[in-house]
């Protein structure tokens, strides 16, 4: 048996920016975007067999508390990227700051957070 992640949802303040960034950090595109759950809007970002399910309540979302210390937080979502430096220069470019770097089995990696403060990895393996 075989398993695939096909995606995640996320709750985000602004689905179209937060889109448009990883559509020039990731080179993904927007597969689709429409009215979601209890009034809110989503859009769905990423590639043909998978993708982040981008969801903005209709009343703005309060912050979550730090995730690594409550039980079902999400901690991070890793992303595996062909080009790392490349990757690195986009997400300066994008204007966030690419921390914790690795070079370590089986690749080298940097994590950085979001304007939601989501934190993502880039991970290239060699």
């Amino acid at each position: 048996m075989s398993a695939v992640l096909e995606h995640a949802n996320v709750t985000v303040t602004d689905p179209h920016g937060t889109a448009a960034w990883m559509e020039k950090v990731f080179g993904w595109h927007v597969r689709w975007q429409g009215e979601a759950k209890n009034g809110g809007y989503s859009v769905h970002v990423g590639e043909e067999t998978s993708y982040l399910a981008l969801y903005t309540p209709r009343t703005p979302a309060g912050k979550a508390p730090e995730s690594y210390g409550i039980v079902g937080g999400l901690n991070h979502l890793a992303v595996i990227v062909d080009d790392l430096d490349a990757t690195e220069a986009a997400v300066k470019a994008a204007g966030f700051t690419p921390t914790n770097h690795g070079d370590y089995e089986p690749g080298r990696r940097f994590y950085f957070h979001d304007e939601n403060g989501i934190e993502y990895e880039a991970v290239q393996y060699d």
